[in-house]
C-alpha cells in the first residue's frame, strides 16, 4: 500500500508547475524524471520536502517575528553588518527543531529510496528555493547542498542546514539585488540518490555558447570527481562543442574539443559523512586525457538537446538550458542531476552590437580564458583570503586564486575579475557574465604577476584568450543597431581565420565566409608540418621529435592528429555561419613559412624568392607534398561528411596553369573530394594574371573565382609586396590592376561562375569597394572590423544605382 505524505513529494509526483510548492530545482528534477526519463535520460530518483515544511518548522518554533527583527533594514553594502545578521538568521532557523510528524515523513521517504537502491545508498541533500532556477534569475550557488549523506540522523541534520541556508550572506544580497522579498521566498529541500562522480567525472552543459550567445551548439564542460571544483573554478575543465543542426540530422560527432588541466579532483574522504570531501591531485595520466570519451559527449549532447526542446515547448519560446551532469563510477552511467533556464547569454539582444576595441596593447601581466567581450581598466586588488574582502573598493580589479559564492557582495562592485584557476563555467565566469563585466579565468599565475595597487587593463575583446595588460590602455566602444540595417544586393562576406572568434563574428550581418585561411589553424592548433606527421622518422632534431610525440600521443597515427585538429578548426567556422557558404582556402604557406613549423626544415627547400616558388597548387600533386595534401583533403572530407557541414567550399590558391588545375582537381577527387558530389563546389583564387587571361579555360574546372587582390597586384605590377624598398609601388588601385579585376568579374559572369574578392583592398579602400559594386561582383569578403562600415557604403552605392537585394 502506497504511503501518504503531507510534506513530501517524490519526483514522480511533481513537475514544473510545482515551483511554489517544491522550488525551482526540485520542480525541474520532477519534470525531468517524469517527462524525459521515457525519452532515454537518466535522472536519479528522489523526493522533495515542500516549502510548506519550511514554513511549518518556523511556525512551530515561533521564529517569524525574530527573523523580521534580524533582517529589518539590512544594508547589503555594509558587509560586516550583513554577515552578522545573516549568521543570526541562519542560527535561528537551524536551531528550530523539525516537528516529529515532519521528521517521520522524511525518514519514511528516505527508507523508500533505500528500498529502491539498496542499503549502501548515499544521498545528496539540496536546497531548492521557490525563487530558484527561474528564467529571469537563477539563484545559482546562493543556497547550500550536502553530498554523500548517509544515515537518518545526517539526513535530518542536512535538511535543517538547507533550510538555514536561505539566509547565507550571498542569498540575502541576491534577493535584494533582484527585488525578491525575504519572506516570500521559501526553501524546499531535495533528497536524491547520490551519483558517485567522485569515482568518475562530472560537469556542466549549456545549450548555448556562453561567451557569444551563439545558439546552435551544445557546450559541455567536465572534470574528474565531484562537480563542486568545476563550479567554484578550482579546476580548468575539458571542453566540448556539439553542433545541434547537423547532430539532429544524424551527424553525431564532436565539433571541437579542448583539453583542460584538471589538476585536482574532489573525492569523499574515509567515513562517508555529510560533505566530508577533499581534493587530491589528479594523476598525470588522467590529466593528459579527456575526462569522458566522445561517446559520452554525444550521449550528453543528446540529453541536452532533448531537455532544451522539452523546456522550450513548455515555455512556447526557445529556452536555452544550464544543465549539470554526473557520471557514476560504480555503474558507469551518465545522469542529469539538474536543469534550469540559462539566464544571461540568452537574454542579450544580439541586434544591439557593442564592440570594444583596444587602441593598442601593452606589457602582458597574465592571460587566460576570456569571459565576455568587454574591456576594463582599474587598480588591482589581490584577495588572498575572505578576510581581505573588506578592503575591496568599488571599481577595482578583483584578482584571486579563485572565487566563491560568499564573495558575491564584493564581486558586484568589481570592474573586472581575474583568477588563477577556473574555466568558462566556473563561479567567477558565471558571476561576471551576470554582472556584465569582463573576467579572465584560468591564468595560472595572476596572483604572482599582479600586486594590489597595480594599474591594469583587462581585455576580453581579442577572442577566446583574455589578456591582462600593465597600465591603463585606452579603448573605444562602438554601438550599432543591426535590426535597422538592410542587406545590400552585393553579398557581404567575411575573412575569418581564427575559429575561436567565429561564433561571435556570426552575429555581424553577413552572407557567409569568403576566405577561411587554413594556415591560421595549422599554425595555432597543429603547429606541426603535415609531412612530419606522415614521416616522423625523418625528423632528426630530438627536441622536435619529443614535442611532436607529445602533441600526437593520443592518436593511433600522428597524421590522425592533423586531420582531427584541422577538421575541427574548419568545422567550427563552418558551423558558425551554417548554412551560408564558407570558402576554405587550401594551405598557401610559402616554403620559408612551412619550414618554421615543427619538423618543417626536414621537408622544405630553401628558395631565393618563396613568394614565387613552391606554394599553393604546385604543391598538391607534387611528390614532395602530396601526402600532406591528402591530410588536408581528409580533414575537409571529415568536416563535410562526418560533421555534416556541407556548406564548406574548398578553394585552390595560386593555381598557375590550366593543366595544374586539372591535376589538382583530379587529386582532390582521388582523396575523397569530388566536385559535384554531395553538393561540393570547388573555387579557385584568381590572383595570377594567367587566371584572368585564361578565365574561360579555368572556369571548366572550378565553380567560382575569388580575386586575391594582394597577389594579383604584386604580379601585375611586378612588385614584391614583402619588400619595404618598393612598397610605395604596391597599389591595388592602379588602373592595370583594376582592369584585371574587371576582366575577371566579366569572365566569371560569362561562364556562369561565382565572382568574389577576398583580398585586403576593399577593406582598406572604400573606392575599390565602390568600383566592385559598379562592376556587379557577386560578393565582397572583408575583414570583420570593416564589415559594418563597408556594408553601409555599399548600400549607398546600390541606392544610387537603383539596385536592391531580391528576397
Amino acid at each position: 500500500m502506497a504511503q501518504t505524505f503531507q510534506f513530501v513529494r517524490f519526483f514522480r509526483e511533481i513537475s514544473l508547475k510545482d515551483v511554489p510548492l517544491v522550488g525551482g530545482k526540485n520542480a525541474s528534477l520532477g519534470e525531468l524524471y517524469r517527462e524525459l526519463m521515457p525519452q532515454g535520460l537518466l535522472v536519479p530518483n528522489g523526493f522533495a520536502i515542500t516549502a510548506e515544511a519550511y514554513r511549518y518548522v518556523l511556525d512551530h518554533a515561533q521564529g517569524w517575528s525574530r527573523l523580521h527583527e534580524i533582517l529589518g533594514g539590512v544594508d547589503p553594502s555594509d558587509v560586516a553588518d550583513l554577515a552578522a545578521r545573516a549568521g543570526q538568521a541562519r542560527d535561528l532557523v537551524y536551531s528550530a527543531p523539525l516537528p516529529a510528524d515532519l521528521a517521520g515523513e522524511i525518514l519514511r521517504a528516505y527508507r523508500e529510496l533505500i528500498a529502491e537502491y539498496g542499503a549502501q545508498l548515499t544521498v545528496a541533500v539540496r536546497s531548492s528555493a521557490t525563487a530558484e532556477d527561474l528564467p529571469t534569475a537563477s539563484f545559482a550557488g546562493q543556497h547550500e547542498s550536502y553530498l554523500n549523506v548517509s544515515g537518518e540522523a545526517q539526513v535530518l541534520d542536512s535538511v535543517r542546514r538547507c533550510f538555514a541556508s536561505l539566509f547565507t550572506d550571498r542569498a540575502i544580497r541576491y534577493r535584494i539585488d533582484n527585488g525578491f522579498d525575504h519572506f516570500k521566498v521559501f526553501n524546499s529541500v531535495g533528497i536524491m540518490k547520490m551519483v558517485r562522480a567522485d569515482l568518475s567525472s562530472s560537469g556542466v552543459i549549456f545549450t548555448i555558447d556562453t561567451e557569444t550567445g551563439f545558439p546552435d551548439v551544445v557546450f559541455i564542460t567536465g572534470s574528474y570527481g565531484l562537480g563542486e571544483n568545476l563550479v567554484q573554478g578550482a579546476v580548468d575543465p575539458d571542453e566540448f562543442y556539439v553542433f545541434k543542426p547537423t547532430f539532429k540530422r544524424g551527424n553525431r560527432a564532436v565539433l571541437r574539443r579542448s583539453l583542460g588541466a584538471k589538476k585536482v579532483k574532489m573525492i569523499y574522504a574515509e567515513g562517508g559523512a555529510r560533505q566530508h570531501t577533499r581534493n587530491i591531485p589528479t594523476d598525470k595520466k588522467e590529466r593528459d586525457r579527456f575526462c569522458i570519451p566522445d561517446d559520452d559527449v554525444l550521449v550528453l549532447a543528446d540529453y541536452a538537446i532533448k531537455i532544451e526542446e522539452h523546456y522550450s515547448a513548455k515555455a512556447k519560446e526557445t529556452r536555452p538550458m544550464d544543465i549539470e551532469w554526473a557520471k557514476d563510477g560504480l555503474d558507469g552511467r551518465l545522469y542529469i542531476v539538474q536543469a534550469r533556464p540559462e539566464t544571461v547569454s540568452s537574454r542579450i539582444n544580439r541586434m544591439k552590437l557593442e564592440e570594444y576595441r583596444l587602441e593598442r596593447t601593452g606589457p602582458l601581466k597574465a592571460e587566460g580564458r576570456a569571459v565576455g567581450t568587454k574591456i576594463a581598466s582599474g587598480k588591482a586588488r589581490l584577495i588572498a583570503h575572505q578576510t581581505d574582502l573588506s578592503t575591496f573598493q568599488p571599481g577595482e580589479i578583483l584578482v584571486a586564486d579563485t572565487t566563491s559564492p560568499d564573495w558575491g557582495t564584493v564581486m558586484k562592485t568589481a570592474g573586472a575579475i581575474v583568477t588563477n584557476r577556473g574555466g568558462r563555467t566556473c563561479h567567477a565566469a558565471i558571476v561576471a557574465r551576470e554582472l556584465g563585466i569582463p573576467a579572465v579565468v584560468g591564468t595560472d599565475k595572476a596572483t604572482l604577476a599582479i600586486r594590489t595597487g597595480d594599474l591594469v587593463t583587462v581585455s576580453c575583446a581579442e577572442g577566446n584568450t583574455g589578456h591582462v595588460y600593465e597600465g591603463e590602455i585606452p579603448f573605444t566602444i562602438e554601438h550599432t543597431d543591426l535590426s535597422a540595417l538592410p542587406r545590400p544586393a552585393t553579398q557581404i562576406m567575411m575573412n575569418v581565420g581564427d575559429p575561436d572568434n567565429a561564433f561571435g563574428l556570426s552575429f555581424l550581418p553577413n552572407d557567409g565566409v569568403g576566405l577561411a585561411r587554413m594556415e591560421f589553424i595549422i599554425t595555432n592548433a597543429i603547429k606541426v608540418h603535415p609531412m612530419a606527421l606522415v614521416h616522423p622518422e625523418r625528423i632528426l632534431d630530438p627536441k622536435e621529435r619529443i614535442e611532436i610525440e607529445r602533441l600526437t600521443r593520443h592518436y593511433a597515427k600522428p597524421a590522425d592528429f592533423f586531420v582531427e585538429r584541422l577538421s575541427e578548426g574548419v568545422a567550427t567556422i563552418a558551423a558558425a555561419f551554417f548554412p551560408k557558404p564558407v570558402i576554405v582556402r587550401l594551405s598557401d604557406f610559402k616554403t620559408n613559412e612551412y619550414a618554421s613549423l615543427l619538423g618543417g626544415k626536414a621537408f622544405e627547400p630553401e628558395e631565393a624568392n618563396p613568394m614565387l616558388g613552391f606554394r599553393g597548387a604546385s604543391r598538391y600533386a607534387h611528390s614532395a607534398y602530396e601526402a600532406g595534401f591528402a591530410l588536408e583533403c581528409a580533414a575537409l572530407k571529415r568536416a563535410r561528411e562526418v560533421l555534416g557541414l556541407t556548406n564548406i567550399r574548398p578553394m585552390v590558391p595560386f593555381c598557375r596553369r590550366v593543366e595544374e588545375a586539372e591535376r589538382v582537381v583530379a587529386k582532390m577527387s582521388e582523396f575523397g573530394l569530388t566536385r559535384g558530389e554531395n553538393g561540393l563546389k570547388i573555387y579557385v583564387m584568381c590572383e595570377i594574371p594567367n587566371n584572368v587571361i585564361l578565365i574561360d579555360a579555368f572556369a571548366r574546372h572550378f565553380d567560382g573565382f575569388s580575386i586575391g587582390s594582394n597577389d594579383l597586384t604584386q604580379l601585375a605590377l611586378g612588385v614584391d609586396r614583402d619588400s619595404e624598398i618598393v612598397a610605395f609601388d604596391f597599389d591595388e588601385r592602379d588602373p592595370g590592376v583594376l582592369k584585371l579585376i574587371e576582366l575577371a568579374v566579366e569572365g566569371a559572369r560569362r561562364n556562369g561562375r561565382h565572382s568574389g574578392i577576398c583580398g585586403q583592398a576593399p577593406s582598406d579602400y572604400p573606392e575599390i569597394a565602390e568600383y566592385l559594386v559598379r562592376l556587379g561582383i557577386d560578393s565582397i569578403s572583408l575583414n570583420p572590423d570593416t564589415v559594418l562600415k563597408t556594408t553601409m557604403h555599399v548600400l549607398e552605392i546600390e541606392q544610387s544605382l537603383g539596385r536592391k537585394r531580391v528576397a
